[in-house]
């Protein structure tokens, strides 16, 4: 099958849904490689918004598998409802999908499997498929079950490593910024008599109000120490 190609899908793709990419590619390349009688394979995955980043191994897929996404027909969006399993052995007698199996038939698809992996609020959907009646009756106890749920720990992982680093960044950022919120809360606080509670409100409503970032709004009362301000920082106090 030629290389993995990435697959559009409803909404607009983020970068973070973007990050599962080659992992997803990886999954379904090694589970062609390691299915007998599967000639292709798709995933995806959804942590219950409306993106959901998908990968196939040959272009003809790809529609197959966006079908079954736009529509909710098809063993995808079943095995997503069901969490278990859904196969489909001989296609020319399939009669839950019929629009699935008329763009399977005509990719010259015969049989297919689909696997959902559910991980902490993360599913992957791992499909096979095959130019033979009855070619993957045995891919739900296969390789394709170890590689789909060792693909969707490393996903969640992944996720939550991410989630980790944007943590850190926003405690950094927090730290750098501490030092000018105090200075502003006490000058707020001299102004108005209040205390730092009081102040830090103040701040906090003069940085909605102007739409702007609590840092600069206490950068520019560090800067001008205050002054005419003082009857703008009284209207807020209340």
């Amino acid at each position: 099958m030629p290389d993995s190609e990435h697959l559009g899908h409803r909404g607009t793709q983020s970068p973070e849904s973007a990050l599962p990419g080659r992992r997803m590619s990886e999954l379904a390349e090694q589970v062609v490689r390691w299915t007998a009688d599967c000639c292709g394979a798709g995933t995806t995955v959804s942590d219950g918004g409306t993106e959901r980043p998908a990968a196939v191994t040959h272009p003809d897929l790809a529609t197959l598998v966006s079908m079954q996404l736009l529509s909710g027909e098809g063993p995808i969006p079943a095995a997503l409802e069901h969490g278990g399993p859904v196969e489909s052995g001989d296609l020319l007698r399939e009669e839950r999908w019929p629009q699935y199996r008329a763009m399977a038939l005509d990719a010259g698809v015969r049989s297919s499997v689909t696997l959902p992996f559910r991980r902490a609020g993360l599913t992957v959907t791992l499909s096979l498929y095959s130019f033979r009646a009855g070619g993957l009756e045995d891919a739900p106890h296969g390789p394709a079950q170890a590689l789909g749920a060792l693909a969707a720990t490393g996903l969640v992982r992944d996720r939550s490593y991410r989630a980790a680093l944007t943590e850190v960044d926003q405690l950094g950022a927090a730290l750098r910024t501490r030092p000018v919120v105090d200075q502003a809360c006490g000058i707020v606080m001299h102004v108005l008599g209040c205390d730092a509670d009081a102040a830090f409100t103040v701040l906090r409503r003069v940085s909605q109000g102007s739409n702007r970032k609590l840092a600069e709004v206490a950068a520019a009362i560090v800067e001008t120490r205050g002054r005419g301000l003082e009857q703008q920082l009284a209207s807020l106090a209340h």
